[in-house]
């Protein structure tokens, strides 16, 4: 275990500590850390949302709120986000929550099922094919992959056209493209991102979305204007309609027969005194319950070494932690290692807020669980979609 200066430049922490631990990629414009997170929140007006929400170009006239990056880490939990537009017009309410509605379906369905959400879900598509399929050329293809190159955030429109593309259109595996854009994106969580290509490519639904020339028109019209293939589109029709066939069925997307083991602990779990709150990547907000629940505890974050070599994630995604990290050292005792989360905790008397991802069960002897801050209760009914989820809340 190796403490971080975590008072340092960051730029020359992430070069000398992270050199091996990260595939490159610069620094996001997006930054990270709760009092960022509030203030983007302090200043979010949803009005239009519901008719702008997937406008890619230009700039000014897009209507999503870029929080996904504080929603994803619980900088901002989703009830805070939820109470805050609770004043706004009533379509873009409506809509903006419905969106909220689908991340907490993604961390259920997560909670659930676990890794198998790696696998096609309902419907069987191409997915082990690996290269490339994203090819340099057009105009639209190119402009989504350079600004989740980047700035590691994609609104939702080109995240179903980069994974419809790579896909659908290249029939290259959908499990490889997942693993691409998960590698650059600040909002990168398994549940959301994969849930996301899942829905895209139609082994959740059977219906692969078809990218088409038409959605560039609609949605970022300068681009088809000066793509150099705008006389010979290569995707100016859409494509063939695919016919899925039906994957081996999940179970357990009709019935939950381990409802605690999805939900995690409803009350603090406590074997006993703990002496520092340990944060995870899930939970790095101020409201995080182990850090409320225990105002005078100091408190560490253990960036996982081993994961991070594998998975080499863009070091956008690095300095967002990092980011972070600075803005809480401000108001909390706070110390920084790189090394093992799982051994730290251990071999110390740590509180952590339980998180609804497969790796939290690598956790042994903690001294205090406390429970995930969930928008909606999970239940034991259907999954198999996001309607049927939430036709049962």
């Amino acid at each position: 275990m190796k403490i971080l200066d975590i008072g340092a430049d960051l730029e020359s922490l992430v070069d000398q500590e992270f050199k091996s631990l990260h595939s490159g990629g610069g620094r996001s414009s997006i930054q990270g850390g709760q009092s960022t997170a509030d203030q983007a929140l302090s200043e979010l007006d949803i009005s239009g949302y519901a008719k702008n929400r997937s406008q890619v170009l230009p700039y000014e006239a897009r209507g999503a709120s870029v929080l996904s990056p504080y929603i994803r880490h619980n900088l901002l939990p989703l009830q805070r986000v939820w109470d805050h537009v609770a004043k706004a017009p009533f379509a873009d309410r409506e809509k903006y929550r419905d969106e909220l509605l689908w991340q907490e379906y993604a961390r259920h369905l997560y909670a659930r099922i676990g890794t198998r959400l790696f696998n096609n879900l309902r419907f069987e598509q191409i997915w082990d094919k690996p290269g490339n399929g994203w090819p340099a050329g057009m105009a639209c293809v190119d402009f989504a992959t350079h600004e989740l190159a980047e700035d590691g955030w994609l609104v939702n429109q080109t995240r179903m056209w980069l994974a419809s593309h790579w896909t659908v259109r290249n029939e290259f595996g959908w499990l490889h493209g997942q693993e691409e854009m998960y590698r650059h994106l600040l909002d990168g969580s398994r549940a959301a991102n994969l849930l996301g290509w899942q829905w895209t490519v139609g082994t959740g639904t059977g219906k692969p979305y078809g990218f088409a020339q038409w959605q560039v028109q609609k949605r970022a019209p300068q681009l088809c204007g000066s793509c150099v293939l705008k006389s010979k589109c290569p995707i100016k029709e859409f494509p063939e309609e695919l016919s899925l066939a039906e994957a081996p069925f999940e179970d357990l997307l009709l019935a939950d027969p381990n409802l605690a083991a999805t939900t995690g602990p409803i009350t603090v779990q406590e074997s006993k005194v703990p002496t520092t709150v340990l944060l995870t990547v899930d939970s790095m907000g101020d409201a995080d319950p182990a850090l409320v629940a225990n105002p005078d505890l100091p408190v560490v974050f253990v960036f996982n070494e081993k994961a991070l070599a594998k998975l080499q994630l863009s070091s956008k995604r690095i300095y967002f932690y990092l980011e972070t990290l600075q803005d809480l050292a401000e108001r909390r005792e706070l110390t920084v290692y790189l090394g093992n989360p799982y051994e730290f905790a251990q071999q110390n008397s740590v509180a952590v807020t339980y998180a609804p991802v497969p790796s939290f069960a690598k956790f042994n002897e903690l001294a205090q669980i406390h429970p995930f801050p969930w928008l909606k209760s999970p239940h034991p009914l259907s999954i198999r979609s996001f309607s049927a989820w939430r036709g049962k809340l």
